[in-house]
């Protein structure tokens, strides 16, 4: 029996946000007022243990944002989010396989050295030559002191670090919690099978708490453009949902098994469509702009 509480008392404390899930729940807190009522909160928690002195911390730091030393909206939001992070997974808000930009092991040097200019990331997915096979992780930066150096020729194998596999159900704030352990930045996606569904990144958790990170690479596009009077154009990554919402569509999404506007027009055709094929409804029609052997990129859309 003392060997049990032995090892309870050992295990190591949740992290941050959980603690944090756990005080904010609490039905106290939402009536509080003042600065000195929520730190009054704050330390009867800590000497609870149910938040410790570094989530006391995070938490005062937050409830000074606004300019009357109170809770802001802002603030307020981030902490809903903070909550809502442990129920979400990593599927939800992974980048999916079709966008990923990696390389692969035996490629030429001067191939991978491209891509990277092109796409302007940091950390790249190396593939083996074995199907859904993660050879490691490459770093933009280990790559630029031999380019410096004038040397194109290299193994990139002998700077590949080892990869973060983790399954689509992982929730989002045990990966967070995960990135700032490790000190990484990236991980794998994979689905029950082993095969690789997509890949998140800490900034895109991030972004699930404090909302968009743009750097000087994002280029900032709307989904849905009016071209002229009875004729749009949009992005077929754009969300099933908000598709619907835009036209005023009777489609209910909830009951398609597609999450995006492409998804929905393949699930639609039974077949990856090529340019230029159509499918009607709800009075619209939708035409594939663009497309490759993969996925579908852009489509047309015209309004009666």
């Amino acid at each position: 029996m003392n060997q049990q509480l032995d090892k309870e008392e050992s295990q190591p404390p949740s992290g941050i946000i959980a603690r944090l899930k756990k005080y904010f729940r609490n039905p106290f807190f939402i009536k509080t007022q003042t600065v000195a009522e929520v730190a009054d909160f704050l330390k009867d928690a800590v000497d609870q243990n149910i938040i410790d002195k570094e989530a006391e911390s995070i938490a005062n730091k937050a409830i000074r944002l606004g300019d009357q030393n109170i809770i802001d909206k802002e603030a307020e939001s981030i902490a809903n989010k903070a909550i809502r992070l442990g129920s979400t997974t990593v599927k939800e808000i992974m980048v999916p396989k079709v966008d990923m930009v990696t390389v692969t092991v035996n490629e030429e040097t001067n191939v991978i050295i491209d891509r990277i200019i092109d796409s302007g990331h940091s950390r790249y997915p190396v593939l083996g030559t074995e199907r859904d096979e993660v050879a490691g992780i490459l770093l933009a930066k280990d790559i630029l002191p031999k380019i410096v150096n004038g040397n194109d020729n290299f193994e990139i194998g002998e700077m590949l670090r080892v990869p973060n596999i983790v399954p689509e159900t992982k929730k989002a704030d045990a990966l967070l919690e995960e990135f700032k352990k490790d000190r990484s930045h990236l991980a794998i996606v994979i689905d029950e099978y082993g095969t690789i569904s997509g890949l998140v990144t800490i900034e895109d958790i991030l972004e699930e708490l404090v909302g968009e990170i743009e750097d000087e690479h994002d280029v900032e596009e709307d989904d849905i453009i009016k071209i002229s009077d009875g004729l749009y154009a949009a992005d077929a990554k754009v969300e099933l949902e908000v598709f619907v919402e835009f036209f005023k569509m009777s489609l209910d999404p909830m009951s398609i098994d597609a999450e995006t506007l492409g998804g929905f027009i393949i699930s639609f055709l039974g077949v990856l469509p090529k340019i230029g094929d159509e499918i009607t409804i709800d009075g619209l029609t939708i035409i594939v702009s663009d497309a490759d052997d993969r996925k579908i990129n852009k489509v047309s859309i015209k309004v009666p």
